[in-house]
């Protein structure tokens, strides 16, 4: 919601401080403007992206407005990543392969269906249980290795969109002053011109530039930061994934291993140590 009412501002201030300067909003309407520059830049994206990334962008930008992991997405993680620890310790590793194998089927993972969608978490997860089940001897700097490998092609892959719109706002405002210089190209053949119609091109030609540094800085940087953090959000829910695996495999108790990532989570959605107990109690008791 607060991206779409960052847009709304942005386009309220800058429209109605021109119109209380007594500007007309008729003088902005540039269609050769926004082709220019719309079309150049659209076909920079086209040139410097393969059509799997300005997909993953379109994907992304459809999802400006939601929201990232909240407390109660952390809580459900870090009691389903106990309830798991919990079997293993019980039943061994060897318990938790049908879980992993059919994770869809699983009924412990059917009890947070919040975590199951989040479908790059859920691939970290089992693919990394698969190999701790599978290799009883796999060292844990190995393990904490091939975990970060894993979390940086991730994060990798979802600052892609990101920095697409980045470069893209970039260039936004050259692209407006190639709009602007075509502009003037089409003034000088008309410079003999009655003097209102000499500046009535010259303040078309200007709204190609008003238009480059506007898109870049009002529209496309924000969209890029908002996107970036996103993706920072999803890597710092991973990390806190990461945290429990890795604590667990070097030999803590599920209930210290959970501590390990609830400590890695951001205040702001970090769960308290008594929330943490109290679900972890609750998992417990409805296990038995």
């Amino acid at each position: 919601m607060f991206p779409i009412l960052g847009f709304m501002v942005v386009i309220g201030a800058v429209v109605g401080g021109f119109l209380m300067s007594g500007g007309q909003m008729l003088v902005l309407v540039q269609p050769s403007e926004f082709v220019v520059i719309g079309g150049a830049a659209l076909g920079s994206m086209l040139i410097a992206n393969s059509p799997r990334n300005l997909a993953a962008m379109l994907k992304q930008i459809g999802k400006v407005t939601s929201k990232g992991p909240t407390k109660k997405d952390y809580l459900d993680l870090l009691t389903m990543m106990y309830e798991i620890l919990n079997l293993a310790r019980r039943d061994g590793l060897m318990g938790l392969e049908s879980h992993v194998e059919t994770p869809k089927e699983s009924a412990l993972f059917k009890k947070y269906p919040q975590v199951v969608r989040n479908h790059h978490a859920m691939t970290f997860l089992t693919d990394t249980l698969r190999l701790i089940i599978s290799d009883a001897n796999l060292a844990a700097h190995d393990l904490d290795d091939l975990m970060d490998v894993d979390l940086e092609t991730s994060h990798e892959e979802h600052s892609k969109p990101s920095k697409i719109l980045q470069v893209v706002g970039d260039a936004l405002p050259g692209l407006g002053i190639v709009a602007a210089v075509l502009g003037i190209v089409i003034t000088m053949g008309h410079i003999d011109g009655p003097p209102a119609e000499v500046g009535h091109h010259v303040g078309a030609a200007l709204v190609g530039t008003f238009l480059g540094v506007l898109l870049a800085y009002g529209f496309c940087q924000p969209l890029s930061s908002n996107l970036g953090a996103k993706a920072e959000e999803e890597q710092r829910y991973l990390l806190a994934m990461k945290q429990v695996l890795l604590a667990f495999h070097k030999g803590s108790m599920p209930a210290t291993a959970v501590e390990f990532a609830r400590r890695s989570i951001l205040s702001a959605q970090r769960p308290d140590f008594s929330e943490l107990e109290k679900a972890c109690s609750a998992s417990r008791s409805a296990a038995k």
